[in-house]
């Protein structure tokens, strides 16, 4: 059989590079070179990474480079997606006036050009949260990105080298791009300042949050507990405003986050805090979350006993 690398191994678990980043065992270097490794093709999961979905773009592809695709999901709406860390989603909105790049990628040389190619107009940068696979290197191409304040504490890790101005975000905020309007709301549980990105005007009724609720494969860096909260809040404000749905932060075509992935997150968490749903534990596991329970076509990762809070 053709040799596995460690990465592709990895990636294939549905956690990519930034799982391995996210470990203490790795050193730097080590993770620079794995991301400069070539990718392999995946003779055991040809469907994609294991417990994500089959890739299956409806959306036209309009770019395609060495470090991302880009495909156009309406006519001022465009989704990239990287090749590191598990289809790693970048998403392009723009309105009459300006323009919103979510999210940075893992590293994509050049992507203030690429998007110059698509956007004529201004461009802010804003991370989903504070991840390599959210806010890798081509965060340099940017004077400023906008993150939120409680992810201020991955910084120091993934964001150490950036020179540009730092701006923080408020819940409720409204980024108004001239016809358009982008409201963020805080998320936290995959990370403690995860936020998404709303709209819902016109024929938009959706969001862009990041890994705030998975992708299909939620790891769980805070607890039970804050993703409760953050799964109650969001059901109800997807039902006040007719959400339709959400575009995770490492999209496949056909993973889009629903009210009903809400609805079965709430529930699960809920059952992990009462007692009345158990997960299984092994070892150190990546990031420290040796716990894990899977339901609903979803995987949750998380801290044990610290996620049980």
């Amino acid at each position: 059989m053709e040799k596995i690398s460690r990465r592709n191994a990895l990636k294939w678990m549905g956690l990519g590079v930034a799982a391995l980043a996210f470990s203490p065992y790795v050193k730097a270097d080590e993770l620079a070179r794995l991301l400069e490794e070539p990718m392999l093709p995946d003779p055991l999961h040809p469907q994609g990474p294991q417990g994500m979905p089959r890739l299956n773009y409806q959306e036209k592809e309009v770019y395609s480079g060495p470090d991302v695709i880009i495909r156009q999901i309406d006519e001022h709406t465009w989704e990239g997606n990287g090749h590191l860390m598990a289809n790693e989603t970048i998403y392009l909105v723009e309105g009459n006036d300006r323009a919103l790049l979510i999210d940075a990628g893992t590293k994509i040389d050049d992507l203030d050009k690429i998007i110059a190619g698509i956007t004529r107009k201004p461009v802010t940068l804003v991370a989903t949260h504070v991840h390599p696979d959210h806010t890798g290197s081509a965060i340099h191409y940017f004077p400023e990105i906008w993150i939120d304040a409680a992810d201020e504490v991955n910084v120091p890790m993934f964001m150490k080298d950036y020179k540009g101005k730092v701006n923080y975000f408020e819940d409720g905020q409204v980024f108004d791009l001239g016809g358009r309007r982008i409201e963020v709301i805080f998320t936290p549980g995959h990370t403690p300042g995860s936020v998404t990105f709303f709209e819902m005007e016109g024929d938009r009724k959706w969001g862009y949050s990041g890994d705030a609720f998975g992708s299909g494969n939620l790891l769980l860096t805070t607890n039970f507990s804050t993703l409760l909260a953050t799964t109650t809040r969001i059901e109800a404000y997807m039902k006040r405003h007719g959400i339709e749905k959400m575009y995770p932060g490492h999209y496949m075509g056909s993973n889009p986050e629903t009210l009903q992935r809400i609805s079965d997150l709430k529930k699960m968490s809920a059952e992990m805090i009462e007692g009345t749903r158990k997960g299984e534990t092994s070892g150190q596991g990546m990031m420290g979350l040796n716990g894990r329970i899977r339901d609903y076509g979803v995987n949750v990762s998380y801290r044990d006993p610290d996620g049980l809070k």
